[in-house]
């Protein structure tokens, strides 16, 4: 699977897990202390997240990485 496959699931995985809560990118974004634009690239599937923003988005959507990895489908 090539690595822009896996970014954009994540991103739509947590888009889902946003959208779920209610939450606009800014105002989740500003939650959990990011900026609404590099969250959103996130979400677009274009950034490579590191394994600490992955467990900073996760806390702020109050779940566990590893939710978030399911639904992406790893």
């Amino acid at each position: 699977m090539q690595q822009d496959s896996l970014t954009q699931k994540l991103g739509l995985a947590l888009r889902a897990a946003r959208s779920a809560n209610g939450w606009s990118q800014e105002r989740f974004a500003d939650s959990i202390s990011m900026h609404r634009a590099y969250y959103s690239s996130i979400e677009r599937g274009e950034k490579n997240i590191t394994v600490g923003t992955l467990a900073k988005v996760a806390a702020g959507l109050g779940v566990r990485p590893h939710q978030l990895l399911r639904d992406a489908g790893f």
